[in-house]
């Protein structure tokens, strides 16, 4: 799966998901540190790359829509620090299909994941 990882996922994560196969890059490796959150997702999608966030600007469904995209996760934790944001992330990326994701809609809190799929 190709990913990116928002600037306020820690760059800690991208190593543990090369090493489960996926090409990851970052908004900050890509000079997109402090851009515009469409930027951000203008990038993402040009490179069809999963959009890994917790800034929720990017939680309006309406306007990301599934199948519209190359599939966004949104982690919504009750205490995110960047050790537990990365733990939750590389939990996820272990355990879950997250092939499955691509073009979805995918929420992920400290106990659940949530995904929307295209049509549903």
């Amino acid at each position: 799966m190709k990913v990116k990882l928002d600037e306020n996922i820690p760059a800690s994560v991208m190593p543990a998901l090369e090493g489960l196969g996926h090409s990851v890059d970052t908004v900050a490796g890509e000079g997109l540190k402090g851009a515009l959150d469409e930027s951000v997702w203008s990038a993402a999608g040009a490179r069809g790359r999963f959009l890994v966030t917790q800034d929720l600007d990017f939680s309006d469904i309406h306007r990301f829509t599934p199948g519209t995209h190359p599939g966004l996760l949104l982690v919504r934790l009750r205490e995110p620090g960047r050790t537990e944001v990365r733990r939750r992330v590389e939990a996820l990326f272990r355990t879950e299909d997250v092939e499955s994701w691509v073009g979805c809609f995918v929420v992920a809190t400290d106990r659940k994941v949530r995904v929307r799929r295209p049509g549903a």
